[in-house]
């Protein structure tokens, strides 16, 4: 099995991928804010926690020493404040970091690196994107997510690293933040007050978090390379996954459809279309 670098390894995503990678077996590093080891999904050895307050700020030396060794680098972390990361200037920073760490990846051999990104890097709405659907992104993490994907595709490939790009779709699940969907949903049904909710119409491709890290730790496996839509290729309204929840409580009748307006500019349908090679049962 393969030593693996992983960041973010704390976060939702992250603390996914982390699970499935130690039940493959393989040998996890992760960075890590300073005292923030207890919030990892599985318990690493002491010298498998690299602490670090800000690896954006991080330069390639520091990487190429983080790397050492390493086979796969899991690059999770990004800034993600809800309600306030799609267009914060931290997103510059975070681009600017992961081309260090890319960098860094390069000079210590790492063989295969794996960055995140996500479905807004398509031109939006859209109802079956392929990874050769059209490219605009619909906010400032969005743009700087497809500008970290070409700087690392062409670098690696000037040294012939093997490059993987995940494009998360709409995950939900064990850790998201209270204000997204499906927590809100299951906090208020939990608590039987109203759900406010728009219409519904919207079209999502929802996946559970845990699918999505299996899916992300499997490319450790499988080598795949390129664009991988992370996503369940099935096209679902908003109010379908509302009442899919509100059903595991009986109370659909505290859904409350249409008493909020749409959020500006929300588009229509994202649904991706999974292109994810597996080497192993997810």
């Amino acid at each position: 099995m393969s030593v693996v670098l992983l960041t973010g390894a704390t976060g939702f995503v992250g603390r996914a991928i982390h699970r499935y990678l130690d039940r493959r077996g393989h040998e996890v590093r992760v960075t890590a804010r300073p005292g923030s080891a207890a919030r990892l999904a599985v318990a690493v050895p002491l010298d498998a926690i690299i602490e670090c307050d800000d690896i954006f700020a991080r330069n390639a030396d520091w990487w190429a020493k983080a790397c050492a060794g390493v086979d796969a680098v899991i690059h999770a972390a990004w800034y993600v404040e809800h309600g306030r990361y799609a267009n914060a200037l931290e997103n510059a920073a975070c681009a600017q970091g992961s081309f260090a760490l890319a960098h860094g990846a390069v000079s210590a051999g790492v063989r295969h690196v794996i960055g995140i990104g996500t479905c807004m890097e398509y031109r939006l709405p859209g109802e079956q994107l392929s990874v050769d659907a059209p490219l605009k992104p619909s906010n400032f993490y969005a743009a700087c997510k497809l500008a970290t994907f070409h700087m690392m595709r062409e670098w690696f490939a000037l040294h012939e690293t093997d490059f993987s790009w995940c494009r998360l779709f709409y995950l939900h699940g064990e850790g998201e933040h209270p204000d997204r969907i499906a927590a809100y949903l299951h906090r208020r049904l939990q608590a039987g007050e109203n759900a406010e909710l728009s219409a519904g119409t919207q079209l999502r491709d929802f996946l559970d978090v845990r699918a999505a890290g299996a899916m992300i730790a499997n490319i450790v496996d499988s080598g795949q390379q390129g664009v991988i839509n992370i996503c369940s290729g099935t096209p679902t309204t908003i109010r379908a996954f509302a009442e899919q929840i509100a059903d595991g409580y009986g109370r659909r009748d505290l859904l409350q459809f249409g008493s909020k307006p749409p959020h500006p500019g929300d588009p229509a349908a994202v649904v991706g279309i999974c292109n994810l090679e597996t080497s192993a049962p997810l």
